[in-house]
């Protein structure tokens, strides 16, 4: 769930509110996460599936858009089960 919330913060932080899943996976760990690149594409998925990401499989490399929904989520405006909130 945290890291998930995570990945939607450094994507809120990003430039176009998007970067792709090579990057993600580095800036997971230095909020301590140490996720396989593999994980990293399956959270992309899901948080996809939930509406609060767009992915584009480019060339076997993900590259994820916020949308306005994952903006709430990791605002803690919005709440989606399996994202931990921010704060808690």
């Amino acid at each position: 769930e945290d890291r998930r919330l995570v990945i939607l913060r450094v994507l809120a932080d990003m430039p176009a509110y998007r970067t792709n899943s090579f990057l993600l996976h580095t800036l997971l760990a230095k909020w301590g996460h140490e996720p396989s690149t593999d994980q990293v594409k399956t959270d992309l998925t899901w948080l996809q599936e939930q509406g609060v990401v767009t992915v584009d499989d480019v060339e076997g490399v993900f590259v994820a858009t916020l949308t306005a929904r994952g903006a709430d989520v990791a605002a803690g405006r919005a709440v989606v089960p399996g994202v931990k909130r921010p704060g808690a």
